[in-house]
């Protein structure tokens, strides 16, 4: 997990530096890097967002930053882990060097800070980003409720970027500056412990020998993903960008088709009398998002009736629960039930389970 040490001071901070503020600014970078620059305009360079027009941008270095910190952590794996293939070294690659995994070293370090721009909108988002990042619990290595804004992961590649140029392009050099910044380094065992979501979800309905379709629609502001398998819906999730919907619409649906043996957070045994499949639901799971809900300040959880099923005697009800996190609205739907409540606490659980798959504390 990375903790960072200043998420409240960031969050409690709206400034950025100003001209006469650069100095301390690349100072306090040098301090964190234990770097001394021989040129440090470079370093001012890559502490200046395009919203800053008095001064050239990051834009330059954020080029040649994005393929220098991919060699660095390319040679670095190659000589440190020779008994893996070239598959297992691009994911780790891949892992180490993501939007997701460079915006978090942001905020772990505070380096957002120390930028010089105008751009409130832009400010909103990362703060959004920090406060949601300061609640994970686990490593998020394909991303957490709020997306990762692509300008956290910029200034990373540019101060790399800087260092890089400074030191006379020598990669190793640059490793050996940057490592302790990036640390966790995302490891293969991190990487099976949490495959890639969406892959998951494609791999075990193969497994089953059943269809996976995803479809995506817009509607108003928000990306609207749904999962169905076999033509049946199974959850669907919302969010300003599509990549999170898609993201989080899979981790509900993996919780939900998936057969666990793993009980936890005082879950029982239920039977769907329908499909016969097993799942666990969580006791008092209503109650148990209700107070979770008060306590993040959340809305309160919504419930919908979405299918009724056999004749009245034998009347069976599929009830759906949605949550909004941040700037995302999750939807989780519960198994048919003979009780409306019923149906409805199955959701609920199915919610709290994916909340906690997401590094919420759902029990506390």
């Amino acid at each position: 997990m990375e903790s960072p040490d200043n998420f409240e001071y960031f969050a409690a901070d709206d400034g950025c530096p100003s001209c006469s503020d650069m100095d301390s600014a690349v100072a306090a970078v040098e301090a964190l890097l234990r770097y001394k620059f021989k040129n440090r305009a470079l370093l001012e360079e890559a502490l200046t967002h395009p919203s800053y027009t008095d001064s050239p941008s990051y834009q330059r270095l954020e080029f040649i930053g994005d393929a220098a910190l991919g060699g660095a952590v390319s040679n670095y794996l190659y000589l440190s882990h020779q008994d893996l293939d070239p598959g297992q070294l691009s994911l780790i690659r891949s892992a180490n060097i993501s939007t997701e995994k460079l915006a978090r070293v942001a905020v772990r370090h505070g380096l957002y800070h120390y930028v010089r721009r105008h751009a409130a909108a832009l400010d909103d988002k990362v703060r959004e980003f920090v406060k949601a990042v300061s609640e994970e619990v686990d490593l998020a290595i394909y991303g957490g409720v709020v997306k990762a804004p692509k300008v956290l992961a910029d200034i990373v590649e540019s101060v790399a970027a800087a260092v890089y140029v400074d030191c006379r392009f020598d990669l190793q050099y640059l490793w050996v500056v940057f490592r302790d910044l990036l640390e966790p380094i995302i490891t293969l065992e991190d990487l099976r412990q949490q495959p890639q979501p969406v892959t998951m979800l494609f791999e075990l309905c193969q497994k089953q020998g059943k269809q996976v379709d995803i479809q995506h629609w817009r509607k108003g502001d928000k990306d609207i993903v749904s999962v169905f398998v076999d033509g049946k819906f199974v959850t669907s999730s919302s969010s300003e960008q599509k990549e999170i919907a898609k993201l989080n619409a899979a981790k509900i649906a993996l919780e939900k088709l998936s057969q666990s043996n793993n009980v936890d957070l005082g879950m029982v045994e239920s039977c769907d009398e329908v499909s016969g499949t097993l799942t666990w639901e969580i006791e008092a799971a209503k109650q148990k998002l209700h107070v979770l809900c008060v306590k993040k300040k959340w809305p309160k959880p919504t419930y919908t009736i979405e299918k009724e099923i056999g004749p009245g005697h034998e009347r069976q009800f599929v009830c759906s629960v949605k949550v909004k996190v941040a700037d995302t609205m999750l939807c989780s739907m519960g198994i048919s039930k003979s009780r409306v409540k019923d149906s409805e606490n199955s959701a609920a659980s199915f919610m709290l389970s994916c909340l906690q798959q997401y590094g919420y504390k759902v029990n506390a």
